[in-house]
């Protein structure tokens, strides 16, 4: 079964907005000026955040080529 996700700042902080978010992902290397605020709505939402992967190894996971600052997890 395929996880559905959203992948960058816009789209995942559309979604948590929305509450469609169950999990956010967000690269440890990216620029805090990036992730902070989108680590602050998680905090306010009550969403989980991963912070292991970089960049890179996050793109990768999502299945695009470059790397992604931000990634999010969406509820079915």
């Amino acid at each position: 079964m395929e996880q559905k996700r959203v992948v960058g700042v816009k789209q995942s902080r559309k979604a948590i907005r929305e509450g469609r978010a169950r999990r956010v992902y967000l690269a440890c290397d990216a620029d805090p000026a990036i992730t902070e605020p989108i680590a602050a709505e998680c905090a306010a939402a009550g969403i989980p955040v991963e912070t292991g992967r970089t960049m890179a190894q996050l793109g990768r996971a999502c299945g695009i080529a470059v790397g992604a600052s931000v990634a999010a997890e969406l509820s079915s």
